[in-house]
C-alpha cells in the first residue's frame, strides 16, 4: 500500500512489498471508527486487496464522511465533508470501505449534499466490490472456525448487498458457516440511537446476542465494526467466548498468514 495525498496525482503502481501491480487503483476509506479503534481491519483490507491484484492507496487528506453529523440533524456540517471526500478520492478507479453504513452515506446521501461526484459513484462496501467489481467469490482465504454472519442494516437495506458476504464466506477454506436466526434484525446500535434510546437498544442487543449464542458459533462476523463493537461488547460482558471478527479479517486470513485473535 502506498501513502499518498490523493490530490497530487494517481497512486504508485507498487504494492507494500515493492512489487509492480497492474490492477485497478483502489483508495481505502477505512472510516473513523476502523481507523481509530480497529486498525487491524484496515490492514486486513490492504492485504486482501493487494493479494487480488489491486494497487491500494491510503489518501492522507481524507476525513469523516459526515454520517454522524447528518444523522443528528447537522447537514450543514456534513456538507463540507462530502465536498472534501469528492476532492480527495477523485482520480481513483474505486474507493473501498469496510462499512456498509459509511459507504451508504457516501453513495446515497453525499449527492444530496453537494451533487453527484465520480468518487461517490465509485465507492463500494467491501463485499460488493469483491463480487460486483472484481468478479471474485473465492479469495483464497482459510479460516478454520465456526462462523455466523450478521447482515448490517445499511448494507442490507440501503446498499442491497444481499447474499454477497455469505457467498464470500461459503468459499473460505475450513470455515463452517452457521445461519443466524432472525439475521435481518438490527443489533440496536445505530450510532447515536444507542445513546438516545438506550433501553430499546439494550433490548435489541439482547435479542441479537441470544440468536448468536444459539448458533454455537465461535465467531460472529459482519461488514461494519460499529455493529461488531455493539454485539461483541455484549457477548464479552456475558463471557460467551464468541469473538467478533470483521469480514475483511476473515477474507484476508490464509494458511500462510492466518488470523490471530487480538487480546
Amino acid at each position: 500500500m502506498q501513502n499518498g495525498d490523493g490530490a497530487s496525482g494517481p497512486p504508485s503502481t507498487e504494492d507494500a512489498g515493492g512489487r509492480r501491480t497492474s490492477g485497478p487503483r483502489v483508495a481505502l476509506f477505512p472510516t473513523c471508527l476502523t481507523d481509530t479503534a480497529f486498525p487491524e481491519t484496515a490492514k486486513a483490507m490492504v492485504r486482501l486487496l493487494e493479494r487480488l491484484g489491486c494497487d491500494v492507496d491510503f489518501p492522507l487528506d481524507q476525513t469523516c464522511c459526515g454520517q454522524m453529523h447528518f444523522n443528528t440533524g447537522y447537514a450543514e456540517h456534513a456538507r463540507p465533508m462530502a465536498r472534501a471526500y469528492a476532492e480527495v478520492f477523485d482520480g481513483y478507479d474505486h474507493v473501498v470501505v469496510p462499512s456498509g453504513s459509511c459507504a451508504g452515506m457516501v453513495r446515497e446521501i453525499h449527492p444530496d449534499l453537494c451533487g453527484t461526484s465520480p468518487a461517490a459513484r465509485r465507492t463500494y462496501e467491501l463485499s460488493e466490490f469483491l463480487v460486483d467489481v472484481l468478479g471474485v467469490v473465492d479469495v483464497g482465504a482459510h479460516f478454520p472456525h465456526r462462523v455466523t454472519y450478521h447482515p448490517t442494516c445499511h448494507s442490507l437495506r440501503m446498499l442491497g448487498v444481499g447474499d454477497k458476504p455469505l457467498s464470500l464466506l461459503r468459499a473460505v477454506s475450513g470455515l463452517e458457516l452457521i445461519p443466524l436466526p432472525q439475521a435481518e434484525q438490527c443489533c440496536g446500535f445505530g450510532g447515536t440511537f444507542a445513546l438516545k434510546n438506550a433501553e430499546t437498544s439494550t433490548a435489541m442487543l439482547a435479542d441479537k446476542m441470544r440468536c448468536v449464542q444459539d448458533t454455537g458459533a465461535q465467531v460472529v462476523t459482519a461488514g461494519d465494526n460499529s455493529c461488531l463493537m455493539q454485539i461483541g461488547g455484549g457477548l464479552s460482558r456475558l463471557r460467551t467466548g464468541v469473538r467478533p471478527v470483521h469480514l475483511a479479517e476473515i477474507l484476508a486470513s490464509t494458511e500462510e498468514e492466518p488470523w490471530v485473535a487480538t487480546p
